[in-house]
């Protein structure tokens, strides 16, 4: 990379957000974690700046976080978010303390002073609104600093010390509810740094056929292909890197959406020409479901189940050097625990994981540092349909954790198959699908009285389910107008036999997670 721009993590729930705005000026950057951070890796990564995140600890604290001294001294340029900040101030001399006034969420900054920072978006005098989330502020700036902007609550809210090239900000200018913030981050970068631009996913695609190639050499790759975005991206980047080298495995597990298995094979293989194995396993899964209604032992013996399978096909079509996963960005970003201690599993993820070791494969990711919409451009750079690269999310373990609190038969799968498509037939209809960041359909494990035709139905009940998101960390409830939920209850009571009873879900993540299980 010529140009690189390294983010330093301290926990900051948003930090993502960060590399995405960097990332979005045609830069490219990374994110690591505080603690791993060294002065050789510096010097390896090379980077024309530095950023600090926020995160949930206060500098006030004994023990709590710091920046590595060093990275003050090599006279790159810093800038300091929120704790960044903080940071930045204890460790170049000034003070920070607990504060009775605290701010969060939007806040206006009064601009005391121009700046190379604020160039085109504001001047001295004016009154920007940004997004503050911090109990502690500074008191004492450090020597070589001047405040360039404030707040009611934080008198230091920029802080700049131009000659070495250090800036600190108390608000968090990487989320949407501060307006200019991308553009803040974008002089950092293009005015301070000096960073030119020109990281795109067209030279992306280049560089990682070519890495590809040369990690591959002549071996074989195996890739399980699920039809969804990032499985499908990386089937085709191989495709065109390595050709017939590369062999795609789709284990059909039967819980899939209508149609959809179909759809996958006949666009990989008969359009794209990928080499292919379709595995028709969907009996074996539903015999291993049989009676089981824990979500946590159904995703296991799902992903136990697809490791088995995929295996042995594998093994059938002679093996492989090499296994293709569709690991993104934000799986391979160390998540900061400064408390110690085991993280809670929220839920079980379905994947290959198991397979490498098992097999004696080395992994090819050529996804792992790309986020998902970057991974969304990719696919539209090797041509895939925009049916395919804007898809919504589907889980790994399909249909199975749809339905919660009930036996996994072929009669629900049916039921629930056929609502899922109607719902997402109207949202396209209605030019919604690419608001919304997922949408489901979820057969409830209870059954209803209604009446059907004059007679007295019992059925079973169904909630529907969109959200909105960038990331899917956070997500809220789409907001439909009455008139499309009637619409789309309407036709599946009486498109669907089995359902007499449509509801909505406005649970927003959190507390809710987007799928049910």
């Amino acid at each position: 990379m010529s140009e690189n721009i390294l983010i330093i993590d301290f926990g900051s729930q948003v930090t993502q957000l960060i590399a995405r705005r960097v990332r979005e000026c045609g830069i490219y950057c990374e994110i690591h974690p505080f603690n791993k951070v060294t002065d050789s890796f510096i010097k390896d990564f090379a980077p024309n700046g530095i950023i600090l995140s926020g995160g949930p600890s206060s500098v006030t604290e004994k023990g709590s976080p710091r920046a590595a001294e060093y990275i003050f001294s090599m006279g790159l340029p810093v800038l300091g978010i929120c704790y960044g900040q903080q940071t930045m101030v204890e460790q170049l001399g000034g003070k920070v303390e607990s504060s009775e006034k605290r701010e969060f969420g939007r806040a206006f900054i009064h601009i005391e002073k121009n700046s190379i920072i604020f160039n085109g978006i504001c001047k001295q005098g004016d009154k920007k609104q940004v997004w503050m989330s911090h109990g502690d502020h500074v008191t004492v700036i450090p020597k070589g600093f001047s405040v360039i902007a404030s707040s009611e609550g934080a008198p230091f809210a920029i802080i700049a010390d131009e000659a070495r090239h250090f800036y600190g900000v108390q608000f968090h200018p990487e989320v949407a509810h501060t307006p200019d913030g991308a553009a803040l981050i974008k002089n950092f970068a293009y005015k301070i740094c000096g960073c030119k631009g020109g990281w795109s996913m067209s030279t992306f695609r280049d560089r990682e056929i070519e890495k590809i190639r040369e990690q591959v050499g002549s071996g074989r790759v195996l890739c399980g292909l699920s039809g969804g975005v990032d499985s499908s991206v990386v089937a085709a980047l191989l495709h065109e890197a390595i050709g017939d080298q590369l062999l795609c495995v789709l284990v059909d597990h039967g819980l899939m959406r209508l149609n959809e298995t179909e759809s996958i094979v006949n666009f990989f293989r008969d359009e794209f020409h990928v080499p292919m194995i379709h595995c028709d396993a969907s009996e074996l899964f539903l015999s291993k479901l049989k009676d089981e209604i824990d979500p946590e032992k159904k995703r296991k013996i799902i992903g136990a189940t697809f490791i088995d399978v995929f295996e042995k096909e594998a093994k059938k079509a002679g093996g492989a050097d090499f296994l293709a996963q569709g690991t993104l960005y934000p799986d391979v970003i160390e998540s900061v625990n400064f408390v110690g201690g085991k993280s809670i599993t929220i839920k079980t993820h379905h994947n290959v994981g198991g397979l490498p070791e098992r097999m004696n494969m080395k992994l090819v990711e050529p996804l792992r540092e790309l986020f998902k919409d970057e991974v969304r451009q990719l696919g539209r750079e090797l041509g895939l349909s925009e049916e395919i690269v804007g898809r919504h999310p589907f889980p790994g373990p399909g249909l199975a954790v749809r339905m919660p609190g009930q036996k996994i038969t072929k009669e629900n799968l049916n039921i629930l198959r056929k609502a899922d498509a109607i719902y997402i037939d109207e949202i396209k209809k209605a030019g919604l699908y690419d608001e919304i960041w997922q949408a489901l359909a979820v057969l409830l494990p209870v059954r209803t009285v209604g009446v059907m035709g004059d007679s007295r139905s019992y059925d079973y009940a169904l909630a529907l389910r969109a959200v909105t998101s960038t990331d899917g960390m956070t997500a809220d409830f789409y907001q439909f107008n009455h008139e499309f939920l009637g619409r789309v209850s309407n036709r599946i009571i009486n498109e669907v036999k089995g359902i007499n009873r449509v509801t909505y879900d406005i649970t927003s993540k959190p507390p809710g997670t987007i799928e049910w299980e």
